[in-house]
């Protein structure tokens, strides 16, 4: 495996101490990548973001005490300071509130297939994360005190995963979102904190009041399902959500709400760009109706595709764009809820062989 898989077992502080003592120098690779985007991507100084970060902190601890136990190891593992590692597990927050002011984020393709569309009958999920080209990730595979076992990808340096599913049979992907309304200093519970509640969730319902259940301070798309075969897709601004459901057995996200009137909000965002979002979701809805049942293999070909290169599903940096613009596909996974099975790239999944992690037996 190219991407470190990290077992992880112990209490969340002591998860999190393994986590900083074995991905230590990626971690100092993403808070340099990171301190630098901040600035020129989000027109912030260092001191700013370290002050941004030293208000979350307490929200954390407020919010969810094992994550913030976690965050903690993570800090006293690598060896770095605690706010610049608070600063790196509320990016999102940061980022994506100056997004909403300054530039357009696009990226990430998530999607479903359900069992009935599925060639081997079993519950689909995944999605290709583009993002920062720099930024390191790993596999996370925590085994929980009640005896739930995650397996998730993260970005080093934070905590708990973002992409993955666990041993109840429940899987996670994601689109970022923005609208005119974002807003950090609302001091919610964090994007990254949500997503580790999710992934430690036995029970659909349960995930999905994670996402419903509190305000945002940012907008998020989540993609939660659970085998047998339930899915639901989350649009969530800051306070309002909308449960979007499979249509003929699959069901696309990208990074812009389907409907934004429906829930009240702005986008800060060009439908007629090349760039734009909405020709990725028709594009990969395109492909996904091209045959029935739909197998493993077919959703390599469809998330490796180059319809409106660079912009496409499988996305790769425009050199003509300034390098705060310049976005690819960093890892893509295909997750089978029902057989427990992540295949994960590191990279583009045109450049970069699929993996396989066989995650265990259904609880």
């Amino acid at each position: 495996m190219s991407l470190p898989v990290l077992d992880l077992g112990g209490s969340p502080y002591e998860q999190g101490l393994q986590h900083g003592r074995t991905l230590r120098q990626r971690i100092a690779h993403n808070l340099g990548v990171y301190f630098e985007r901040f600035e020129r991507e989000g027109r912030l100084p260092r001191g700013e973001v370290l002050a941004r970060a030293r208000q979350y902190a307490p929200a954390i601890a407020s919010h969810n005490a094992p994550y913030f136990d976690g965050l903690r190891g993570v800090a006293d593992g690598s060896g770095f300071d605690f706010d610049e590692l608070a600063a790196l597990n509320v990016r999102y927050e940061i980022l994506y509130h100056q997004f909403s002011l300054n530039v357009i984020a696009d990226g990430c393709t998530a999607f479903a297939v359900t069992p009935e569309a599925s060639e081997n009958g079993h519950l689909l999920l995944g999605q290709n994360w583009d993002w920062i080209p720099q930024v390191q990730g790993a596999v996370l595979h925590t085994r929980e005190p009640d005896g739930l076992e995650t397996w998730s990808f993260t970005e080093a340096g934070i905590v708990g995963g973002k992409i993955g599913l666990n041993s109840a049979g429940l899987g996670l992907a994601i689109n970022g979102l923005n609208t005119a309304g974002d807003d950090w200093s609302r001091l919610s519970k964090p994007f990254h904190v949500r997503c580790y509640e999710i992934l430690r969730a036995r029970d659909f319902d349960a995930a999905v009041r994670v996402v419903t259940g509190a305000n945002r301070a940012c907008s998020t798309n989540f993609l939660i399902a659970q085998a047998p075969d339930r899915v639901v897709d989350i649009e969530a601004a800051p306070d309002t959500v909308r449960l979007l459901a499979c249509e003929g057995g699959c069901l696309t996200h990208t990074n812009h709400f389907l409907e934004p009137g429906a829930l009240g909000v702005v986008e800060p965002y060009d439908a007629s760009s090349p760039r734009s979002t909405v020709h990725r979701l028709d594009r990969f809805r395109e492909l996904l109706r091209t045959k029935r049942p739909i197998a493993i293999e077919d959703l390599r070909r469809y998330l490796r595709d180059h319809a409106g290169h660079p912009y496409s599903v499988c996305r790769h940096p425009h050199p003509d764009e300034p390098p705060e613009n310049r976005y690819m596909t960093v890892t893509s996974v295909i997750m089978d809820l029902h057989a427990q099975v992540m295949r994960i790239s590191d990279g583009p999944p045109c450049e970069s062989a699929y993996e396989t992690i066989q995650a265990g037996p259904l609880l």
